[in-house]
C-alpha cells in the first residue's frame, strides 16, 4: 500500500520534489544520497551527475509507496474525482450551512457545539429538510427524502451539497437528531445509493466510506467524534445490501479505545477475507488490502496490551506471526502499554512508571481524552498524578477530558484536581 502521502497530494508538488531530489543527489547532499539507497531499486549509482529525473521521479513515488511514477501519477487521477476537502467547504445557503454544522468533517472544528447550532437553525427554519434532500438525509426524514425522490429519483446517487457527499453518506455523518436514520438508508438504497458511497479526505487513499460514518470516532475522540447513535442497524444495512467489511478508516478509528464491537460485527460480514472491495478495486495498491488491515490490527493491540482484542482477533485467524524469542531483552513494563485496568496494575507492580511520558503525555492524559472511566480510575489508584502537564500543550488531564467532550473521566479527574489549566 501507499505510504502516508501529505494532505490534498498533487502531482505538481511530486514533480518539484522530483527537481530538487535529482539537484541535491548530484550536489552530494547526504540525506538525498540516502533516499535513493533506500528507494531506488538499483540504490545510488557511483556516477551521482548521472542521476535523472526519471531516477528522482521513481525515488520519490517508492518513498510514498507505489511500484512507480506512472502508478503515482494514475493515483492522483482517480483521487482527483473523489477528493473532498469538508474543512474547506463553503456553504451557499442555510440550507447547506446545515449540513456543514451537523456532519462530521474529521478536523479539530468536531464537537457537540456545531451539532447545536445546527439544531438552533432548525429550529428557525423547520423547512430546510424540504429545500434540499442533503438537509432531510442529514434529519433522517424517510417521508421528506421520499418526496425529493419522487421530483427526481436520481437524487439519490447525486453528490452536492456543501462537501460534494451523496445523501446516504450525509446521512450517516450527521450527528443531529433523526427521525429515523435506518428508514432513511432504506429508501436511499432502494433508490440506488451506493452502500459502498464515500470520498477520499483530502484526496488520502484510506477512503471515508459511508461504514466509516457509522462507527464515528477517530483521533478526535468519541467526545468530539462519536459513532453514530443508530451505528450498528445501520452498519448491518449497509453490509447486508453490499458494503465491503474491509473499511481501513473504520479500523482506525476505533483501534484506540478498548471497545471491540466494531470488530465483532465487521467480522459477521468477513472482515479480513476478500478482495478488498469496490474501493480496492478503484484505487488498487494504494490502499491497504485486507491482509494488511488486519496486520495492523493486530501489531496495534500487540503493542497496547489489548489481550481481549488480541484473542478476538486470533479466534478469526489473525495472530502475531511469532512469540517473543527467549534470548530477546524483555520489554520494559510501560503503563501506556497496559490494555486494561488489571494491566495496569500489574505494570506498576513490575516496575512502570505510572507518569511516564510517550508522545509528550501521560497515560492519565491518553485515557481521559478517549473516556475510559474504568482506565482513569486504576491510574489514579496506582498513583498517577493528575496534575501533570503535557509537554505539548501545557495542559493537566482534566484540561483534555474537557476539550475532547468526556463527561465521565472529566467528572473523576475534577474531584482530585479541581483545576481545568
Amino acid at each position: 500500500m501507499a505510504a502516508s502521502l501529505p494532505n490534498n497530494p498533487s502531482l505538481d508538488r511530486f514533480r518539484r520534489d522530483a527537481r530538487r531530489l535529482q539537484r541535491a543527489v548530484r550536489a552530494g547532499v547526504p540525506h538525498a544520497v540516502s533516499l535513493v539507497e533506500r528507494h531506488h531499486p538499483d540504490g545510488m549509482r557511483v556516477d551521482r551527475s548521472a542521476f535523472t529525473l526519471t531516477d528522482a521521479q521513481l525515488v520519490v513515488a517508492r518513498g510514498y509507496g507505489f511500484a512507480s511514477w506512472p502508478r503515482l501519477k494514475r493515483y492522483l487521477e482517480i483521487a482527483a474525482e473523489l477528493r473532498r476537502d469538508p474543512v474547506d467547504a463553503r456553504p451557499r445557503d442555510d440550507a447547506e450551512r446545515f449540513c456543514a454544522l451537523a456532519c462530521l468533517q474529521y478536523s479539530a472544528a468536531d464537537e457537540p457545539a456545531r451539532w447545536a447550532e445546527a439544531a438552533d437553525l432548525l429550529t428557525v427554519q423547520p423547512d430546510l429538510p424540504a429545500r434540499s434532500i442533503y438537509a432531510a438525509a442529514v434529519v433522517g426524514d424517510p417521508e421528506a427524502v421520499r418526496a425529493h425522490l419522487a421530483a427526481d429519483r436520481s437524487a439519490a446517487t447525486r453528490d452536492g451539497g456543501p462537501f460534494r457527499w451523496v445523501p446516504l453518506v450525509y446521512l450517516v455523518y450527521s450527528r443531529v437528531a433523526q427521525s429515523d436514520a435506518v428508514a432513511t438508508a432504506r429508501v436511499l438504497l432502494d433508490s440506488g445509493a451506493d452502500p459502498a458511497s464515500g470520498y477520499l479526505w483530502q484526496g488520502l487513499p484510506t477512503p471515508f466510506t459511508a461504514l466509516t460514518g457509522c462507527f464515528g470516532e477517530g483521533e478526535q475522540g468519541p467526545g468530539r467524534q462519536p459513532r453514530h447513535p443508530q451505528w450498528e442497524p445501520l452498519a448491518r444495512l449497509l453490509l447486508e445490501r453490499g458494503a465491503d467489511p474491509n473499511d481501513g478508516q473504520t479500523l482506525y478509528n476505533r483501534m484506540f479505545g478498548r471497545d471491540d464491537s466494531h470488530l465483532e460485527l465487521l467480522f459477521d460480514y468477513g472482515l479480513g477475507t476478500g478482495d478488498g472491495g469496490a474501493w480496492r478495486q478503484r484505487l488498487g495498491d494504494a490502499t491497504e488490502s485486507p491482509a494488511e488491515m488486519m496486520r495492523r490490527q493486530v501489531d496495534w493491540a500487540q503493542a497496547h496490551g489489548f489481550d481481549r482484542r488480541l484473542a478476538l482477533l486470533a479466534r478469526h485467524g489473525f495472530a502475531p506471526d511469532t512469540a517473543p524469542s527467549s534470548t530477546a531483552a524483555p520489554r520494559p513494563p510501560s503503563v501506556h502499554a497496559a490494555g486494561s485496568p488489571e494491566a495496569v496494575a500489574a505494570a506498576v507492580r513490575a516496575g512502570a512508571h505510572v507518569d511516564a511520558y510517550e508522545d509528550g503525555h501521560s497515560a492519565l492524559h491518553q485515557q481521559a481524552w478517549i473516556g475510559d472511566v474504568e482506565m482513569v480510575r486504576a491510574l489514579l489508584a496506582a498513583g498517577a498524578n493528575p496534575d501533570l502537564l503535557d509537554d505539548m500543550f501545557g495542559m493537566t488531564p482534566l484540561a483534555w477530558a474537557e476539550y475532547a467532550r468526556q463527561p465521565g473521566t472529566a467528572a473523576i479527574l475534577r474531584s482530585v484536581t479541581g483545576s481545568t489549566r
